[in-house]
């Protein structure tokens, strides 16, 4: 359990930690996550997010070393998604279910449908201000980062910007500040943009130029998820620029699963031609690396290249699995290539290109098929096609 701790002058996180989970929606979070709600203290009392269901009563326990929840005059909503709003209903029954909840349009909606009881849901503009005493909360619409409903909540005159799930990270900790916890976060807010926002990353890349325009000052950003950017914001705010324009690294991706290790043998193969070329080379074998793993190497890959056995006149059900999921979260400016072996018919190469040209990648290279078990000039043939795409990837930075 987080102790309730102050963030700033009369603002306190509030939030949970949840140790044990290690799937979200097809996520691993092995080192759990928070879900993180935030209490302004001020002539009026506001709670900005509430947590998942389970943890209701742990919030209102973090609330109450504070203030009796009962004093709370506002509750914001700036997400409907359950791991933020799953605790409403506690919350409201326990504070009064008249008090306003503060949410987007979108949100008003969708909270309307998640729960039953009578809420009073009061939607707000792009734009709105709402005063609260010494300070004044400004909202923003976030349409899609990452769904319809979704907003963020500034408060002027302090300069935090309570971000939803933008900028946050599944990771659950002893530390609450990037200070404290060094630059190793940024691992997991990078597996968080990957595996969140980057089906949405014209949206992201349009927001950043939006807030940079308006001249916001932001001196902390309080994400939903994990710690909070208190010394340098500018950090994972630069970051999201990168990412969003989907900026890749001289690097390889081979993905790859195996039936009898032949497959396994032409990756290798691969892996040594490209990396004769000085390119980077990940090698991640679908059934031993989690699909949320293989889409953070993604981010930074100019170069995926997928390899799969043929089986039942199709791919290999992970690889097929794993590429459904990268193909969601929509990639861009990359290179592919597919490599496999088989031993009746053959097919996988062919589906693997079919599958690269619905992602919208460039294939660089008709592929690699090899029966039955490589022998020494299938290897080098192997090598030589590494070769190719490292000279391709090199080429594409020149």
């Amino acid at each position: 359990m987080y102790k309730p701790m102050e963030i700033a002058k009369g603002i306190y996180n509030v939030g949970c930690r949840d140790w044990d989970i290690r799937d979200f929606h097809g996520y691993s979070t092995y080192q759990g996550t928070t879900y993180n709600a935030f209490l302004i203290v001020d002539e009026k009392i506001v709670l900005v997010d509430t947590v998942k269901k389970e943890f209701s009563k742990e919030l209102l326990d973090n609330i109450s070393k504070i203030i009796d929840p009962e004093k709370i005059d506002i509750v914001i909503s700036n997400h409907t998604e359950m791991d933020h709003s799953g605790a409403l209903p506690a919350v409201m029954h326990r504070i009064g279910e008249e008090k306003p909840i503060y949410c987007s349009k979108m949100g008003k909606r969708n909270l309307g449908s998640h729960f039953t009881g009578k809420l009073n849901l009061i939607s707000v503009d792009n734009g709105q201000e709402l005063a609260i005493g010494e300070r004044t909360l400004s909202f923003m619409e976030t349409k899609m980062l990452h769904w319809p409903d979704s907003m963020f909540t500034y408060v002027k005159e302090d300069g935090i910007l309570f971000s939803s799930d933008a900028f946050g990270q599944h990771y659950a900790g002893d530390a609450m500040f990037d200070d404290e916890i060094g630059g190793h976060i940024m691992e997991h807010a990078a597996k968080y943009f990957a595996n969140i926002l980057l089906n949405y990353a014209p949206r992201v890349e349009q927001l950043l130029t939006k807030v940079a325009e308006s001249g916001l000052a932001i001196n902390m950003i309080c994400p939903d998820h994990g710690i909070i950017w208190r010394k340098n914001p500018g950090t994972i705010i630069d970051a999201y620029a990168r990412w969003s324009k989907q900026e890749c690294a001289p690097k390889a991706l081979i993905v790859f699963d195996t039936m009898w290790k032949s497959t396994a043998a032409m990756a290798r193969e691969i892996a040594r031609g490209v990396e004769s070329q000085g390119v980077r080379v990940r090698v991640m074998n679908t059934r031993k690396c989690h699909r949320s793993d293989i889409m953070t190497e993604m981010l930074d890959a100019k170069a995926l290249v997928v390899g799969s056995p043929t089986l039942n006149n199709g791919i290999f059900p992970v690889v097929a699995d794993v590429l459904t999921y990268i193909k969601g979260l929509r990639p861009k400016n990359r290179m592919a290539v597919a490599f496999g072996s088989f031993g009746w018919s053959g097919e996988a190469v062919k589906i693997l290109n079919k599958e690269f040209e619905a992602m919208d990648l460039e294939i660089v290279d008709p592929g690699l098929a090899v029966k039955y078990v490589p022998d020494s000039e299938d290897l080098v043939r192997c090598f030589d096609l590494g070769v190719t795409i490292g000279q391709k990837v090199t080429e594409s930075f020149s």
